[in-house]
């Protein structure tokens, strides 16, 4: 890439530079700082003045130091190679930096994102000299993983007649694959191109939500789904698991794509993702789960800057699976660390701070990353998504301060996590009183098309019970249960029943750790028979206490670690042991009468 001095160093102020002597610069220009050559990005010009952050250590860089502008935005690589790659925030490949400088990045070292040497089976497609082309078009593919089949996309410019298509070949990323004849003159095709971060890539339309992204987490698909190219926000305080959560659903959703951006988290939480990814399998594919990952590690000791960027890396990438087609996920944890990179930054510029030092622009920044998800038509006529769920770490568990609050206006899906429910070990610890989906009026069609048309009415029955259940515990505290009539000591068992044997879910079972959308409503079909019957049997004088002695209660409970996805039928059969037993307490104390 072409440098050429743009300024000098006047003021260094942590990860803000101050320069002077500008020159021929433009808004959000990547430049080289120093003789080290830092990266960084102009984010404010006035004058013959610029402010830089710089995305490395600034120790060393002193006033006078010359700043090289590249002529070009901060962008990403985009082509074959990045499934599997373990990036920090601004798309510099970490393993081959650990081969090259150990086990700290080198300030100033600068590797291709993309591998250069290795050769990739390119198969064109059905393209004639002459046709026209338009970006976003399939030029052909490449088989990127056993699961993964990349299609190599026309870039953005590459408006125009095709003059060329290679034959099938192995090529590199850089070896030419064609040109194009556009008026601006020949535009030669690569493997790969160039995306600026912070730019959305075109779309022909948005399309409306439909389908659920399955993610097999119980209290998420049953109570509060979220669609495919929805938006999600998991607020919780330390501990709570919104990293655990980000993880089970990264392992067992089904997304075609992963996006996982560990942004400003500890080092040994994305140890674990970096360890433990590449063990799973793929229950789809049978391969690794890496298999369909990327991942972004910016963790908490990292540079603050690249902290800021790397959610718009991981935006760009989810974006360009998107338009070849797929469905992606991506999982931001967390949305506040950004958040905080923002404030100091914004401190370090003098900027006006708006509440709690947050500056005054974080509602927009927050609502320009969430706008990024969708299901669209893609300009090659597919349809692709990007569904994204950021986690938000709210000082102390507060849900009013100012990062919550604003996500909370963007996103249509909160999954709130509750302190009491992790103490108590019931994970995953999402609160069914305080979360919320606004999809259900989008996913329901799919779901009674799917497992029955019940499973709008059980749902609401479901929730309907936990309400109550609230309402009751509020007497209970008063004056104990006792003092509660059978009818409703039941609702208190039923609501009982129902977090132990189907909210509560184990990641470390293997039956246990993924439900699939038929076993979710054979579940929830059990535990409401329970209740109708059991609400029967009690209207007709039958105690609590023999609803509760009932064996096969021990039976329904553990169903979640004895009966398989596959094993429909014997839900059916213990579905139908639990009418009988039921009945036959009904009988006994109709003859006792």
């Amino acid at each position: 890439m072409d440098e050429r001095i743009i300024g000098q160093v006047r003021r260094v102020n942590g990860p803000v530079i101050e320069a002077t002597g500008v020159t021929d610069a433009m808004m959000l220009e990547l430049v080289r700082v120093g003789e080290v050559r830092l990266v960084g990005e102009t984010i404010k010009l006035s004058g013959d003045s610029a402010i830089i952050q710089v995305y490395e250590d600034t120790t060393g860089i002193a006033p006078g130091d010359n700043i090289y502008g590249s002529g070009s935005p901060l962008s990403v690589e985009l082509g074959p190679g990045l499934i599997g790659t373990i990036y920090d925030g601004i798309q510099r490949p970490l393993e081959e930096i650990r081969n090259l400088s150990g086990s700290f990045i080198e300030r100033g070292i600068s590797l291709p994102s993309l591998n250069r040497e290795k050769k990739w089976r390119f198969q064109p497609a059905a393209l004639k000299s002459g046709q026209e082309v338009s970006p976003g078009m399939v030029l052909g593919t490449v088989q990127e993983t056993q699961g993964v089949e990349h299609r190599i996309l026309a870039p953005p410019e590459a408006a125009g007649t095709l003059k060329s298509l290679a034959g099938p070949g192995d090529y590199t990323v850089t070896e030419p694959i064609g040109a194009v004849a556009a008026a601006a003159g020949e535009i030669p095709l690569f493997l790969m191109h160039r995306w600026p971060i912070r730019t959305p890539r075109p779309i022909r339309e948005r399309l409306r939500v439909s389908h659920p992204l399955i993610t097999g987490q119980r209290v998420i698909d049953t109570l509060f789904p979220v669609a495919l190219g929805g938006t999600v926000a998991i607020p919780g305080g330390f501990g709570t698991g919104k990293t655990m959560t980000q993880h089970a659903i990264a392992k067992w959703c089904d997304a075609s794509i992963i996006v996982y951006i560990g942004c400003g988290e500890r080092g040994n939480e994305m140890t674990d993702v970096l360890t433990e990814f590449p063990k799973l399998i793929d229950p789809r594919t049978g391969r690794s789960l890496m298999e369909r990952t990327v991942l972004i590690a910016n963790t908490s000791n990292m540079p603050v800057s690249a902290r800021e960027a790397s959610i718009y890396t991981g935006a760009t990438l989810a974006e360009y699976f998107r338009d070849q087609g797929y469905h992606v996920a991506v999982m931001a944890d967390s949305t506040s660390r950004w958040a905080e990179a923002l404030r100091e930054l914004s401190g370090r510029m003098e900027e006006m701070p708006a509440e709690e030092g947050f500056p005054a622009y974080l509602p927009t920044r927050i609502a320009e990353f969430y706008e990024r998800a969708g299901h669209v038509s893609v300009l090659s006529g597919q349809e692709g998504s990007v569904t994204i769920i950021g986690a938000v770490s709210p000082p102390g568990g507060d849900f009013s301060e100012p990062v919550t609050q604003h996500t909370k206006r963007f996103v249509r899906c909160f999954w709130a996590l509750d302190r009491q429910l992790a103490n108590a070990r019931h994970y995953p610890a999402i609160s069914w009183l305080d979360s919320y989906s606004e999809y259900l009026g989008e996913v329901t069609a799919w779901w009674e098309r799917e497992v029955g048309p019940a499973w709008t009415r059980d749902r609401a029955e479901i929730m309907e019970l936990l309400q109550r259940e609230v309402r009751l515990q509020q007497v209970v505290k008063l004056v104990g249960p006792d003092a509660l009539p059978d009818s409703q000591r039941f609702v208190l068992e039923v609501c009982n029943l129902f977090k132990n044997a189907f909210l509560q879910q184990s990641a470390f079972d293997d039956i246990d750790r993924f439900s699939s959308a038929q076993k979710q409503m054979k579940m929830l079909s059990l535990i409401l028979t329970f209740w109708r019957r059991g609400a029967e049997a009690i209207r007709k004088g039958v105690t609590l206490v023999r609803l509760k002695r009932l064996k096969i209660l021990q039976e329904v409970i553990k169903m979640k670690f004895n009966l398989a996805n596959e094993d429909l039928a014997s839900f059916d059969r213990l579905a139908a042991r639990l009418e009988r037993s039921l009945g036959q307490l009904e009988s006994v104390y109709d003859e006792e009468q």
